[in-house]
């Protein structure tokens, strides 16, 4: 066999043909035929698609080691316009079981990508638009970890484009793992991380939340798909990528349906991460066009957490069982929302609130800045002393954010209550990264005061388990929940087939 290769191969094609008749002989011949069919593969393009096919064969040969020899070689065969046909069977390969076959599997695309990335992207794309699950999951995983390591000569603007532009159509039908796997895709590319770029991507993400649609409060997959979408979007937003389109939809449909919000995600504290959401947006919020409608929905919503003191008897004390639960975390993010949209509005407490309405909420100010002073003393006693390692406990960790979160409530309580009220001090919201304390602070536990707005994050932050500090009195109550990233539901477009219209079942068969 291997003599008349050698000795006809330049001549004839027959003798290339016999190399390709090899495929069904035994281990010897196979292996053989594994290296020498792409090997001349070159010299004999009448026999191309014989090649291709008969590699393909020992892709799937039950042997292992000459499975492994004929996808190591695939590459060889990606040239011209075999090049997207080699890319779309490497990236069906992806859904090999075997770690050393799917190693070799993604150091062939990578090989090919160098030599075409367009044509190699052509194959990946016509998979995961067309082909079975287990490939359309693996082949996006491989995007999502393999670009960024790519070179920038290999990555051009235009292999870039190309990529956006075969997003958008897988977009239009995705679970919401795929959303936020493609939004870590594009949200990594170059040309995309300009001004203009982000503002692409977070019309791309308003158009996937659906935010021109009725919003359905009790149905837990278009709670989860708002989530879902608003955490991709939170990162781009900036002073020049405004978040308005975002806190309308939040302040017209989500807020007035606040206590109306289901979750598919078991253990959520549902609102609370609404209004986290809501409060990181507030900064980056441009012109909208009914302010003072929302901010009057805002401001609504404020009051139902910020309770009147309770009334007292003709002995002085209260006249009923208990005093109102001071809801310190659902305060926090909806004063701060608050304070960031009155910016633009300055005068809505003074003048587009009848005097009897002003007066109300200071009562409310007041009576919560009261209980807010006791829960500060008691958190600072409790933390007194404590440095280094004591501070790393988880007892002492919900300490540090819940003093954290009372200290942001009560500088702004302070603004409000200046005459007029008062737009000016700027906190960093308690989940927020800490920034650096200036010298100049005489305490460290008011470090929650920041110059600028809080920094955003490139990718999305780590679901963090749910924090809850019972205060020792146990007359005020606060849900200090970390923000809540990761877990999603399947509410997207299309579903991918888990209850949104699936795309159907496909053979497991080669489709090559």
């Amino acid at each position: 066999f291997l003599i008349c290769i050698l000795s006809f191969l330049f001549q004839h094609k027959d003798a290339y043909q016999v190399i390709l008749d090899g495929v069904k002989g035994g281990a010897k011949e196979k292996r053989l035929a594994a290296q020498f069919i792409p090997k001349f593969f070159k010299h004999f393009p009448e026999l191309a698609d014989s090649a291709i096919n008969a590699q393909l064969d020992l892709c799937e040969d039950e042997d292992v080691s000459i499975r492994r020899q004929a996808i190591k070689e695939l590459p060889q065969f990606a040239t011209g316009d075999n090049l997207p046909r080699v890319a779309d069977i490497l990236t069906q390969l992806l859904q090999s079981d075997d770690s050393a076959e799917f190693n070799l599997v993604n150091n062939a695309l990578l090989s090919i990508f160098k030599m075409d990335a367009k044509g190699t992207l052509g194959g990946l794309f016509s998979q995961i638009l067309q082909g079975e699950d287990i490939v359309r999951e693996r082949a996006i995983k491989f995007l999502s970890t393999k670009l960024k390591t790519l070179p920038e000569e290999v990555m051009t603007k235009e292999v870039e484009e190309f990529i956006l532009t075969e997003s958008k159509k897988v977009l239009e039908d995705v679970t919401g793992e795929e959303f936020v796997l493609f939004m870590k895709i594009l949200s990594g590319l170059k040309s995309l991380q300009t001004v203009s770029g982000r503002q692409q991507l977070v019309e791309l993400v308003a158009e996937q939340a659906d935010l021109e649609q009725t919003f359905n409060p009790s149905d837990p997959d278009c709670v989860d798909r708002l989530l879902q979408c608003t955490r991709q979007a939170v990162p781009l937003f900036s002073k020049n990528v405004h978040s308005t389109k975002f806190v309308t939809y939040f302040c017209e449909h989500v807020l007035p349906n606040l206590s109306s919000l289901t979750t598919p995600v078991e253990g959520l504290d549902i609102q609370l991460e609404v209004l986290k959401l809501l409060a990181e947006m507030s900064s980056f919020c441009g012109d909208m066009e009914k302010l003072e409608s929302n901010l009057k929905k805002l401001f609504d919503k404020l009051l139902e957490y910020m309770p009147l003191p309770p009334e007292e008897a003709e002995n002085g004390e209260n006249a009923g069982n208990e005093e109102p639960k001071l809801q310190f975390s659902y305060v926090e993010c909806l004063l701060y929302s608050f304070h960031q949209l009155g910016r633009k509005l300055p005068d809505f407490l003074t003048a587009k609130l009848n005097a009897e309405k002003l007066k109300d909420f200071k009562i409310r100010l007041q009576y919560f800045a009261r209980g807010l002073q006791v829960y500060i003393r008691q958190l600072r006693l409790a933390l007194q002393g404590k440095t280094g390692e004591a501070l790393k406990t988880e007892e002492n960790k919900i300490k540090v954010v819940a003093l954290k979160i009372t200290n942001n409530i009560n500088v702004l309580i302070k603004d409000l209550f200046h005459i007029p009220p008062s737009y000016k001090s700027t906190v960093t919201l308690s989940w927020k990264p800490v920034q650096k304390a200036d010298a100049s602070q005489k305490r460290a536990s008011e470090d929650t005061t920041s110059s600028s707005p809080p920094k955003k994050t490139s990718a999305g932050p780590k679901r963090d388990a749910r924090q809850i500090y019972n205060p020792p009195s146990g007359k005020y109550s606060s849900n200090l929940g970390s923000f809540s990233y990761g877990k999603f539901g399947s509410g997207f477009r299309g579903g991918r087939g888990r209850g949104w219209g699936g795309r159907g079942n496909r053979s497991r068969g080669r489709i090559y």
